[in-house]
């Protein structure tokens, strides 16, 4: 049986969608107050893990 892997670090559409949110603005607002971005050679990637701390921290 083949199992589906989720990849960890995600591009920036991959991580809107885990975020749920429909716009790059509003991502790129989320960056600019914190959220970590992976820079590697083949572009930008936000890892799931970093995602679930930034949430967090605004949880009430």
């Amino acid at each position: 049986m083949d199992q589906l892997v989720e990849p960890r670090y995600l591009s920036y559409k991959q991580a809107m969608d885990y975020m749920g949110i429909g716009s790059y603005n509003t991502l790129h607002r989320y960056i600019d107050i914190g959220l970590k971005v992976t820079m590697t050679p083949f572009g930008a990637k936000i890892d799931k893990h970093d995602i679930n701390e930034f949430l967090k921290q605004y949880k009430i």
